[in-house]
């Protein structure tokens, strides 16, 4: 990716499309797990690629291709927030997060366990959540997810070890077979035979 990234900034063109493919997927799910709202995750990924492509001329291979341009998606989307802050958007639902699951196609494998995830992420944390989504979902390595949050490879690592205990409680607590004790037998009346009496 990064190798196709140089190739892109000197002006090939299949580079470009095969740059945008590669990394097409990561930056519409990091996106969409930022800003919580996934209606906007398509455009915040063209916002990204866009902005992306208009500073390949200053992206030298420091470091992978990939988290320079997940950092782009991360101002992208701290921009976009701090615009529908200065200005909020009227919506005519009244819950826009149930308006996108109605939306959702259903019965898809994976369907209600992704929702449940969502749910989930949206509990923790923004710094853990970040940290949790690029190395546990996207696959960066931690010290990655660290030059990309700007913060010591161990916060990364205390941040992910954090979500993943919060992670594990609100499992237990919404999973009631995890947590209730298996129910004591029943007694057995005194007017039943027992088993031995039975075999006599």
């Amino acid at each position: 990716m990064t190798a196709w990234a140089l190739a892109a900034r000197g002006g090939d063109p299949d580079a470009v499309e095969r740059f945008v493919r590669a990394l097409h997927r990561d930056v519409v799910r990091y996106v969409a797990y930022l800003s919580a709202d996934p209606q906007a995750a398509d455009d915040l990924a063209q916002d990204t690629f866009l902005r992306a492509l208009g500073s390949l001329h200053r992206f030298e291979g420091r470091c992978s291709a990939r988290t320079w341009l997940l950092a782009i998606a991360r101002r992208a989307v701290v921009d976009s927030l701090r615009y529908a802050a200065a200005r909020p958007r009227l919506s005519d639902v009244p819950d826009w997060r149930l308006a996108v699951e109605r939306a959702q196609p259903r019965g898809l494998p994976g369907f209600d366990e992704g929702v449940v995830l969502l749910d989930l992420l949206a509990a923790l944390p923004a710094e853990r959540r970040e940290a949790f989504v690029l190395t546990q979902l996207m696959g960066l390595p931690y010290a990655e997810a660290a030059a990309l949050t700007d913060c010591p490879v161990g916060t990364v690592r205390s941040r992910v070890a954090r979500a993943r205990a919060t992670l594990m409680d609100l499992l237990s607590e919404a999973d009631p077979l995890t947590t209730a004790p298996a129910p004591a037998p029943a007694p057995v009346p005194a007017s039943v035979p027992a088993p031995a009496a039975l075999a006599a």
